[in-house]
């Protein structure tokens, strides 16, 4: 299998997130490359660095506004005196409709979801690379390959059209789905993470072109808590054209496989010829976050369910957090899809 990843990657290295009140250490750190790289690698993945699409592709779903915010928003907030060496908001607005400031606190606000998306010195360089990344496993499968994986890191599909969160700031499957369907495919695109897809679906929810499917731990007492849950089914144009799947904190190998078998059928009735797979490993049992319980053996049994689809599929990193088995997990993972 083909794998892309570009060493700039690297260079985004948040200190801290907060939850349940605490600050504490950020566990999307750049040691998941190393890990990911070798499951990558054992699973006989051969990688190659993306070339620079330019922001075309990323622009054609996140706005200029943003883009504009994260390129300029490390350097404005260290003019700050006092601030902290990372941006994080301390301040939101209550509706998406109130004024828009000029400040970089109140900006960092209304562009950054939550606290745990800290923006340092080389997070757009890092942002950039990880979309490149994504975009290079498209057009891989544009020039005739039918499987691909993209070490994107920092992950994506907490990023809105204009808002980060939750470790993620351009939606990478996202831009990838874009591409193909900009190229003429139908895509659609599943999200396995442990965590809802909110980015994702706030980028298509209006929208009939892509599909968007989301297995997760369910939000009513899980992060993002405030999307994914089974009523969710898409507004205007795109209703019907978004599939929630939520499931109840430690589910298993079985009842797990069984959801995705519901959304590979969703995928069929959609018509789509190719899947972006947003891969994310931390719905397994030794995961940090403990929302779900899939296998090692369930993971293999997730790719093979992918590859038995028979259309073209591009794996996009997404979660998966520091443990004794995400290497082993995407290992597993990408020789399923490969054997499938």
């Amino acid at each position: 299998m083909k794998a892309f990843f570009d060493d700039r990657q690297w260079r985004h290295a948040p200190r801290h997130f907060m939850a349940n009140g605490a600050l504490l250490p950020n566990p999307e750190e750049p040691r998941r490359i190393e890990i990911l790289t070798g499951g990558a690698l054992a699973a006989g993945c051969s990688f190659a660095v993306p070339g620079d699409a330019g922001l075309g592709p990323i622009a054609a779903l996140h706005t200029a506004e943003y883009i504009s915010f994260l390129r300029n928003i490390y350097t404005r907030w260290r003019r700050i005196e006092g601030a902290g060496e990372e941006v994080i908001p301390n301040i939101h607005p209550a509706s998406r409709r109130d004024g828009y400031p000029k400040s970089a606190v109140g900006q960092a606000g209304w562009h950054q979801a939550d606290t745990a998306c800290p923006i340092a010195e080389h997070t757009w360089e890092a942002a950039y690379w990880s979309a490149q990344t994504a975009i290079a496993g498209a057009d891989y499968l544009l020039e005739g390959g039918t499987m691909a994986y993209a070490l994107s890191r920092p992950p994506g599909h907490h990023a809105f059209a204009d808002l980060a969160g939750g470790f993620c700031f351009f939606n990478n499957s996202a831009i990838a789905a874009e591409r193909l369907r900009a190229a003429g495919l139908r895509p659609a695109i599943v999200d396995v993470d442990v965590h809802h897809g909110n980015g994702t679906q706030g980028i298509f929810y209006g929208r009939s072109d892509v599909l968007t499917v989301s297995i997760h731990a369910d939000p009513a007492r899980f992060y993002p808590f405030f999307w994914g849950h089974a009523q969710e089914r898409g507004e205007g144009q795109g209703l019907g054209y978004n599939l929630n799947l939520p499931l109840p904190r430690g589910t298993g190998d079985a009842d797990y496989l069984a959801t995705l078998a519901t959304a590979l059928e969703r995928c069929d009735s959609f018509g789509a010829d190719v899947i972006v797979v947003a891969l994310g490993l931390d719905a397994s049992v030794d995961d940090p976050f403990q929302g779900l319980a899939v296998t090692q053996e369930g993971f293999a049994r997730i790719g093979a369910a992918f590859a038995a689809t028979g259309r073209k599929i591009l794996f996009v990193q997404e979660g998966g957090y520091v443990s004794d088995t995400l290497g082993a997990n995407l290992t597993r993972v990408l020789s399923g899809a490969q054997s499938g």
